[in-house]
């Protein structure tokens, strides 16, 4: 059997926050409780699940902790049902602050949901103001210490740095009171200005500025946004915590195993509004073939994934790939109406993979190795990407070690412009 994870979208908030690009909204509860039957439906329509065992599970958003816990314990009892999760599976919630109480947290452990996801971002309240965030440093606290008691072992904290107005001294106060809690995984991200956002209006030009190595007027300058990493990593290495992902942090054996399955090429299957996956198939599309006829004569519920990926069955066949991504659309209407064969299904060539296996798996710290690189692709990483690697490491921005491929520490300070590189023309 191989391994899948699972990524459930909730795509509710109570409130859009103003630097947010996801794709995620308000609604009344009419709305969410027919997107829940809508997301049983597909969950219901995907075959082929004696193929799988299920690694882990992860309700993200939007913010799924808005939903009531019956529902999100309805879901978790349809996963069972449905699928074969493996019994030390990974079952992860994104929770917003004060959107949960004991009694909800109780009801989530009691599911089988292991792994508490918290957006706090900063522990200042006008910085948390700022972002347009619904709650407090002592509503994060409140929902912590409720989370603990209900027997959560496994909580992450996400925090977010280069705020504007923020300085260093206001990131590493924010750190000290988080890390004083002992949560077991930090995930701490620089601010993005995303396009479209509020925050695109107000610090775009900053952003620019920035950009060009100008002094920002509200932004962070770039030498304050790498000292808040060079803090980052300083502090929460001090707390034992190690770098395993250029913006995670974890106490040992605490490492996301979700997101470690998407940086290694891990098949996953996403459901929900947008939600994407990736499938395999066998090499030159013989299993994809197979399957698909054998599914033509079922009930079109169970064929809509397979039914998608038909309609590109000859771009398979010139693929030695054998990987298809798979992308729901955006329409909640359509979703509503249990449309879900909108999906765009794209046969992933041998260099797409290549790609991502390299700009994925460079993420983490430990980097990729080069006999994976050479077992998946029967072609060594020198081959394909020689001069790219003579580059970076002439540079000091990579490092080949014990056959592996990996960043350095100023190579994680450039991380974008390395990983830009490892695409093939």
């Amino acid at each position: 059997m191989r391994r899948l994870e699972l990524y459930l979208h909730i795509p509710f908030c109570v409130r859009k926050c103003a630097y947010c690009d996801f794709l995620s909204a308000p609604a009344v509860q009419a709305q969410q409780e027919a997107y829940l039957r809508a997301l049983e439906r597909e969950l219901l329509s995907f075959p082929g699940k004696e193929a799988y065992r299920v690694s882990s599970v992860f309700f993200g958003g939007g913010t799924p902790s808005i939903l009531p816990g019956e529902w999100i314990a309805e879901l978790m009892g349809l996963l069972h049902r449905k699928f074969r999760i493996e019994t030390d599976a990974e079952v992860t919630i994104e929770c917003n602050p004060g959107t949960a109480d004991a009694g909800k947290l109780r009801i989530w452990r009691d599911a089988g949901i292991n792994r508490l996801s918290l957006g706090l971002q900063s522990a200042d309240d006008g910085e948390l103001a700022l972002l347009g965030r619904i709650h407090t440093y002592e509503d994060f606290l409140r929902t912590y210490e409720a989370a603990r008691e209900a027997g959560f072992a496994n909580i992450n904290v996400d925090l977010m740095s280069a705020l504007p107005g923020q300085r260093v001294r206001s990131w590493e106060q924010t750190l000290a009171q988080v890390l004083a809690l002992r949560p077991e995984h930090i995930s701490a991200y620089s601010l993005i200005i995303e396009e479209g956002t509020p925050f695109y209006e107000r610090y775009h030009e900053d952003a620019v500025l920035r950009e060009r190595g100008e002094l920002p007027r509200e932004l962070p300058s770039e030498e304050d946004e790498r000292e808040m990493y060079r803090v980052t990593e300083r502090l929460l290495g001090a707390a034992g915590m190690q770098r395993y992902e250029i913006s995670n942090y974890a106490l040992p054996g605490f490492e996301c195993r979700h997101n470690l399955g998407y940086w290694t090429g891990e098949e996953y299957a996403g459901f929900g509004i947008g939600a994407a996956s990736l499938l395999k198939t066998n090499p030159k599309g013989a299993e994809a073939s197979a399957e698909l006829r054998n599914y033509r004569g079922k009930a079109e519920a169970l064929v809509q994934i397979q039914n998608n990926c038909f309609e590109t069955e000859a771009k398979f066949e010139e693929s030695a790939c054998g990987y298809v991504r798979l992308r729901n659309p955006e329409s909640m209407q359509a979703y509503l109406a249990g449309d879900f064969s909108g999906r765009e299904a794209m046969p992933l060539s041998e260099e797409d993979r290549m790609e991502e296996f390299m700009f994925l798996g460079l993420r983490m710290t430990r980097g990729v190795s080069e006999r994976e690189f050479l077992e998946r692709f029967g072609r060594s990483a020198e081959e394909v990407y020689g001069e790219v690697l003579r580059k970076h490491c002439a540079d000091g921005l990579l490092k080949r070690e014990d056959g592996r491929i990996a960043l350095t520490a100023r190579g994680l300070d450039l991380s974008n412009a390395v990983m830009a590189d490892f695409l093939l023309e």
